[in-house]
């Protein structure tokens, strides 16, 4: 699958059935050779370009399924996942990349707990 494959998907939030928009693009791993997260745009961008607002990063295990048309996500608080919304500052390139290898480690902590736990039953 294709970048521009994903880009003309909209983004559907299963837990309360909205639009949250389309892909813009793509955050990655390349030491790990994945995908960390989509980028969605804030609504009150103009193609992109024009007004505020802070993307809406979604982490790729938030992710439920991907369709032919759309791409459904389960997220309880969008505004939880976007950075910056509530800093006084965006978080930096390092800072993001810190916070996505701190939630990478908890989620492989949790899918080792989880296999562990389906060993001993």
């Amino acid at each position: 699958m294709k970048i521009s494959d994903f880009q003309t998907k909209d983004v559907i939030n299963i837990v309360d059935g909205r639009k949250l928009g389309q892909i813009s693009d793509l955050e990655l791993d390349l030491r790990g050779g994945r995908i960390d997260s989509i980028v969605v745009p804030s609504p009150a961008r103009f193609f992109g370009f024009f007004g505020g607002g802070a993307d809406l990063v979604i982490p790729w295990r938030s992710i439920v399924k991907i369709g032919a048309d759309v791409v459904l996500v389960r997220m309880d608080d969008p505004r939880a996942y976007r950075p910056g919304e509530d800093d006084a500052e965006p978080k930096s390139y390092r800072e993001r990349e810190r916070d996505r290898d701190r939630d990478r480690d908890r989620y492989d902590r949790e899918r080792e707990r989880d296999r562990d736990r389906d060993v001993y039953r």
